[in-house]
């Protein structure tokens, strides 16, 4: 038995120029559409719920009944839309962190904001959260270990070789994190606060930041040019009147 060759393609096709095989009455008829024109199917009666209930209030004056709604209608319409599901703090806690090539370990980097901004600083490792665990030493500019985001670091073309820096495991996030003080109760005749006492560095990170500075500096004698190398870590970055960033190479 021969096989179809028109099986799997339509029957009406374009012939050309938009005129089809068949036309609007055939189709009608190849498809047997006369056969569900005319049918009607009965639709189901939908039973109305009721709004509204008579009920009888006491009192001679309020009339005997009252029509109260069945339900309640909400008073408590919220002024913003909730949030969508699956957003969360930490929402994006297990994605993966990358870092720019130019921000490896051993990189000298310009710090651009906070604190210790237009300090040269050295990149350790990268934590969990992805932010860069840097030192400056602390003994030649007075940069501490901190976590900073790769955002606010600009990487230069110089590079110190750590790999022989050891940075204990418990320099994580978590050991950067500030103890909140407890609020105390005010006592009689105490009408202002108590001054909020400043951040003092822990005598354990004391011993670590001078452990790992140690290796740091070491690292940096063995460098072919340790001593400007140091120079340059203690001079702090400026841009002077006429320089402008996008036409240096650091």
């Amino acid at each position: 038995m021969a096989k179809n060759k028109n099986k799997g393609k339509p029957r009406n096709y374009a012939l050309e120029s938009g005129v089809y095989r068949f036309g609007k009455s055939a189709t009608y008829h190849k498809k047997a559409i006369y056969k569900f024109t005319k049918k009607k199917v009965a639709k189901k009666a939908v039973a109305k719920k009721t709004v509204f209930v008579e009920k009888k209030i006491g009192g001679a004056k309020n009339g005997g009944t009252r029509m109260v709604r069945v339900q309640k209608l909400a008073n408590d319409v919220p002024t913003k839309d909730a949030a969508a599901p699956g957003t969360s703090v930490n929402f994006f806690s297990k994605h993966k962190r990358t870092v720019r090539a130019s921000l490896s370990a051993g990189t000298v980097a310009i710090v651009l904001a906070g604190v210790h901004k237009g300090k040269r600083v050295v990149v350790l490792k990268q934590l969990e959260t992805g932010l860069l665990l840097v030192t400056g030493p602390f003994k030649l500019n007075g940069t501490p270990l901190r976590r900073v985001n790769q955002r606010f670091l600009l990487a230069t073309s110089t590079k110190v070789d750590v790999s022989g820096v050891s940075v204990p495991e418990s320099i994580n996030d978590k050991y950067f994190a500030r103890i909140k003080a407890e609020k105390s109760a005010k006592k009689d005749g105490e009408i202002f606060d108590a001054k909020k006492e400043g951040y003092k560095p822990s005598e354990q990170r004391k011993k670590d930041q001078a452990a790992i500075d140690t290796q740091v500096l070491a690292a940096i004698k063995k460098h072919s040019e340790g001593q400007v190398l140091r120079q340059y870590l203690k001079a702090p970055f400026a841009l002077s009147k006429g320089q402008f960033p996008h036409t240096m190479s650091f």
